[in-house]
């Protein structure tokens, strides 16, 4: 147990863009230390407050997934496990979302290019339009270890060693278990999330730069498959208070099924909220939760959609 941890800053203009075999750590730490850091939004400053939807035009997917690392944790071997508290997360003061032509889980829906810039100022809404307000709940999109035996990998799919997990629960408070795959356990992290749903459906949630304080603690001889969380209470507070609208797609295989139920919860956000399609699948992705409802009845399973009504307001 480290009893003098230490405080640390990392240097805001050392990024990298792909997970290397053998990276050079810009900073090492011990077990117990805490690093500050500073997280550029995913595109790297290609966007800015005043971009439009033709800037997607000109996106170098070169300098998509700027992230901050590698930190070398003193002592760190493949077997081990590193956990990763959030000690506090303050997003910038702006963000955006995006459908990106052929991505996304409704590509052929949404074929066309479109970009929203969003005024996080406030710290405690993202307003979407003047009724409907996102709680700002901000999450690292992307938080890794070295992975075992990389060499160039891009960063957009994750792995067993993390990476862009997305995963929305990452919030002040949690604790994220990695499982070491390379000696100095090379830890990076960026693509701050500003909120999103489960899912992170039309493939961007609201994207946007951070100020990340993390607590790193080495667990020697403990090794887990895969990435293991612990939130510190539920898992959405910030919308639990006004219940959930649920949408479901059924059948026999998982990713269609997901997609109807987010077919049907753009047609509902759009006929009974008045939004243009478009905003609506944005929103899906801002705030609403794919879940399993259902996966073990002769073959024919359940995703659901729960939008959270929160969201709106009069």
């Amino acid at each position: 147990m480290n009893t003098l941890s230490k405080t640390h800053t990392f240097p805001e203009d050392r990024v990298h863009y792909t997970w290397e075999k053998d990276p050079q750590p810009v900073l090492t730490i011990d077990s117990g230390d805490q690093v500050d850091f500073f997280t550029r939004e995913v595109a790297d400053d290609q966007f800015d407050e005043n971009s439009t939807t033709k800037d997607i035009e000109t996106l170098d997917w070169a300098r998509v997934y700027p992230l901050a690392g590698p930190v070398e944790i003193r002592g760190a071997q493949p077997g081990d496990t590193l956990e990763v508290e959030m000690v506090d997360l303050v997003t910038g003061s702006w963000g955006w979302m995006s459908i990106l032509p052929g991505l996304g889980l409704l590509p052929d829906e949404f074929p066309d290019a479109y970009l929203r810039i969003f005024d996080l100022s406030d710290g405690e809404f993202i307003h979407f339009t003047d009724t409907i307000k996102v709680p700002i709940t901000p999450f690292l999109g992307t938080m890794g270890v070295g992975p075992e035996k990389a060499e160039g990998q891009v960063i957009m799919p994750p792995g067993t060693f993390g990476g862009n997990m997305d995963t929305r629960h990452l919030t002040v408070g949690t604790k994220l278990y990695l499982p070491v795959q390379v000696a100095g356990a090379m830890f990076s992290c960026g693509d701050a999330h500003a909120a999103q749903g489960d899912g992170e459906v039309c493939v961007s949630a609201v994207e946007c730069s951070a100020h990340a304080s993390l607590k790193f603690r080495l667990i020697k001889g403990k090794t887990i498959p895969a990435p293991q969380f612990q939130t510190a209470g539920a898992l959405t507070p910030k919308v639990d208070h006004k219940g959930f609208y649920g949408t479901t797609g059924v059948g026999p295989d998982l990713m269609e099924a997901s997609r109807d139920a987010i077919r049907a919860m753009v047609e509902h956000i759009s006929s009974t909220y008045a939004l243009d399609p478009k905003d609506a699948y944005l929103l899906s992705s801002a705030c609403v939760d794919l879940k399993i409802s259902e996966i073990v009845d002769a073959g024919q399973y359940i995703v659901s959609a729960l939008l959270p009504l929160a969201v709106f307001h009069e």
